[in-house]
């Protein structure tokens, strides 16, 4: 098992339970601002850096007043419009305040599926060149895929792009510290799992559903996200978003954080 510490490119998936308040879907304004100065920190350590980021479509049902997330794609496809401008407007001021440049990337199913993933591919290594970091989404505005849950979710995208860009470490924050024996929730004996070494059935049969209401991933899409993570050779963590600074203990002492997916490399 190789020490995280020495993984250079890393791709961090951060979803909308992460990011946003679930009573209101607006912006957790003090755990964004904590998650980009660690992310901008670990940037300037020498560490490349790819965020996947969720959120738009929550962050546009808040900007709207909304008093839930749509049902109807259209609707979901104009809260996106209005949340993904919300959302890159946040991550360029708060990076920009540690002078670190970032760059939107919006892909769709329908790209990622023809050689446009390699040109996304090798924009994404070109922008990691030149130390800027490359903020990505599906672009719900103008394909449907991830609102029809084809993708399924932004986890299944954060292992897309992490066998693109050849990471070295894929690491998924959500709401819950990682994947336990049975739902925590329901279940107050379930134990978290700290190192899974192979996806069995077993495995995936502790996967649940999706989690907040503002959200769509759930624990059985990370499994998802794993099993294409550790086909191309990357390790994968599922961690709790709560707290961005367990980063430093994941990625810089390699102190155990969550759950880790052995890819065998």
């Amino acid at each position: 098992m190789h020490k995280l510490s020495e993984s250079r490119r890393i791709v961090v998936k951060v979803g909308t339970s992460t990011l946003t308040h679930p009573q209101t879907g607006r912006m957790n304004l003090r755990r964004f601002h904590n998650l980009v100065r660690v992310l901008a920190d670990l940037s300037n350590s020498g560490r490349q850096l790819i965020l996947v980021s969720s959120g738009a479509v929550g962050l546009g049902v808040g900007q709207l007043g909304l008093r839930e997330r749509p049902t109807d794609t259209p609707t979901k496809q104009a809260c996106a419009a209005v949340g993904q401008c919300e959302l890159m407007y946040l991550y360029d001021r708060q990076f920009g305040n540690y002078s670190v440049n970032v760059a939107q990337v919006l892909l769709t199913k329908a790209i990622l599926n023809t050689n446009g993933g390699e040109n996304a591919g090798n924009c994404m290594e070109r922008l990691l060149e030149m130390g800027v970091i490359p903020i990505v989404n599906e672009n719900d505005t103008v394909a449907i895929d991830e609102l029809e849950l084809e993708i399924g979710e932004n986890d299944s995208l954060a292992a897309i792009v992490a066998g693109l860009v050849h990471a070295d470490t894929l690491v998924l924050m959500s709401d819950i510290e990682g994947l336990y024996s049975a739902d925590p929730h329901k279940d107050a004996n379930a134990e978290l799992i700290p190192v899974v070494e192979k996806i069995t059935p077993e495995i995936e049969a502790v996967a649940g559903g999706a989690g907040t209401p503002n959200a769509r991933g759930g624990m059985a899409t990370k499994i998802n996200a794993a099993k294409m993570a550790v086909a191309n050779g990357i390790d994968m963590v599922i961690m709790n978003g709560e707290k961005p600074e367990k980063l430093y203990d994941l990625l810089l002492n390699d102190a155990p954080v969550g759950t880790r997916f052995l890819s065998g490399k």
